[in-house]
């Protein structure tokens, strides 16, 4: 029975360095399954990983149907997956009345309901000690003025990883919630196309490599969230020490 990992947003950001990151820390799998809509980068991921095999799944996990055919894939092999990581992401910043609807069902849709079929759909495959590690943000910790329809999806990852760790406990399957500050990706250039990012965010900033070994090594420990960074660090304490309003008065 073939040992694999599966990670989405796997083409780009934080989502590729998981997939090399991942190889080198589970040298044990036989596969990667990398699911992204750019098929070409799912396929260079084959010439940066040499010693397991990446197996490419291009799909546009804004639709329906994407968690369906991983589910047909899994039916079909049945294989054990080992690794979960749900890294696919949308985000765009700007006034929530001035954002257009079809943008705003996209991030509900990739952010929360793609997250939660495919995790829906692997749960069935995945033995003990397997781990799920799901990519929320920093932005969970707080409403976020100018990011509101992205914050709130965030903050559903973060509340749905905690309540999974704790209902599978029992099945010895541990999930990590993954919560960066800003990241220097292709997310942020996008997220911020229209509109200027604010300076705290551009002090945050932080590498994509460097936010990915911290999650490992946290994921490692068994441990319920992984925030890299002093900053961000302080942020989380800072959100769970004063009222939410104060906050998001002194963030808007």
């Amino acid at each position: 029975m073939k040992k694999v990992a599966i990670i989405t947003g796997a083409s780009s950001g934080l989502g590729r360095q998981f997939v090399i990151q991942t190889a080198k820390s589970h040298g044990f799998l036989d596969e990667i399954w990398v699911v992204a809509r750019r098929a070409d980068r799912l396929f260079e991921l084959g010439v940066l990983v040499s010693n397991i095999v990446i197996r490419p799944i291009p799909l546009d996990l804004a639709k329906k149907d994407s968690a369906e055919r991983i589910r047909n894939i899994l039916a079909k092999e049945k294989p054990k997956v080992y690794v979960l990581v749900n890294c696919s992401g949308l985000g765009l910043a700007g006034k929530f009345d001035r954002q257009e609807e079809e943008m705003l069902d996209q991030m509900v849709k990739v952010n929360c309901l793609a997250l939660t079929r495919i995790t829906r759909a692997v749960l069935p495959y995945m033995p003990r000690k397997a781990r799920i590690v799901q990519v929320a943000s920093s932005a969970a910790f707080v409403p976020q003025p100018g990011f509101a329809v992205y914050a709130a999806t965030k903050s559903y990852v973060l509340n749905l990883s905690l309540a999974l760790r704790q209902e599978l406990k029992k099945r010895g399957i541990i999930v990590t919630a993954v919560c960066p500050g800003p990241v220097k990706t292709e997310f942020f250039d996008t997220a911020y196309q229209k509109k200027e990012m604010k300076l705290y965010k551009k002090l945050a900033m932080s590498k994509p490599e460097k936010v990915v070994k911290k999650a490992l090594r946290d994921v490692k420990r068994g441990r319920a969230v992984s925030v890299y960074g002093l900053s961000m660090k302080a942020v989380r304490v800072l959100c769970k020490l004063l009222p939410s309003g104060l906050i998001v008065r002194l963030i808007g």
